[in-house]
């Protein structure tokens, strides 16, 4: 789940060990998924990461509405976080399983955009609802299973009659999102992404920041940038 939505990083780090510990043969699986793929190949090959030193958010602030560039740094705006939380993999030994993971942990954001989710408890439970679904994961099917006791009752209902079949429908019908080498899609329409991987919003979500606030942010940076480039 996104660093924000739990109580401490001691919680997080015991999140990203279990992750580890509980993978088994998932990894392989996704491996082998991956290398199914030209584009999941060519990640594997690249091993990229996603952090503020390998992403340029002023850059991505200047694509045009509606690509997924420009989506990812205003829903980052929206929600007030950065690509800088994801713990590193400490307790998987084979170092090409270990990068799957990592990549599994670094793109989680990159699901919530594409999804169009927030980062509180109840939209981070359908996405590990999806992932389940859509990943295999063993940490997902914890979290989704646990993160529930979370709630109140009135959105744990919510979760279930609303999300969870969102998330069972949609993420098992859509393309395993591992295999997405999603920075090089910055000049992407979002709309053609989500139709080329399958992918439909999920029922409306309750956001923290109304959507004009992050644009306007982004706006601001797409601005800034364009400022410094010119002098």
């Amino acid at each position: 789940m996104a660093a924000s939505v739990w109580n401490n990083a001691l919680e997080q780090d015991m999140i990203a060990a279990l992750g580890e510990t509980t993978a088994g043969p998932s990894l392989p699986r996704l491996r082998d998924i991956m290398l199914e793929s030209a584009e999941g190949r060519q990640i594997l090959k690249d091993r990229p990461r996603v952090n503020s030193d390998t992403i340029d958010m002023n850059k991505l602030a200047q694509y045009p509405e509606g690509t997924f560039g420009r989506a990812y740094v205003t829903w980052l705006e929206r929600c007030g976080v950065t690509p800088d939380t994801r713990e590193p993999v400490h307790y998987i030994d084979d170092p090409e399983l270990a990068y799957v993971m990592q990549r599994y942990r670094e793109c989680h954001d990159f699901y919530h955009c594409i999804c169009n989710l927030p980062v509180n408890v109840e939209s981070e439970l359908a996405l590990k609802f999806f992932e389940f679904v859509n990943l295999g994961l063993p940490v997902a099917a914890i979290s989704a299973a646990f993160g529930p006791l979370r709630l109140t009752s009135k959105k744990r209902h919510r979760l279930f009659s609303e999300y969870v079949p969102w998330a069972f429908k949609c993420g098992g019908s859509a393309r395993s999102l591992i295999t997405v080498y999603w920075e090089q899609r910055w000049e992407q329409s979002v709309d053609e992404m989500k139709k080329e991987f399958g992918i439909w919003d999920p029922p409306e979500a309750r956001w923290s920041r109304p959507l004009n606030e992050a644009k306007a942010a982004a706006e601001k940076r797409q601005h800034a940038a364009s400022s410094s480039q010119s002098s």
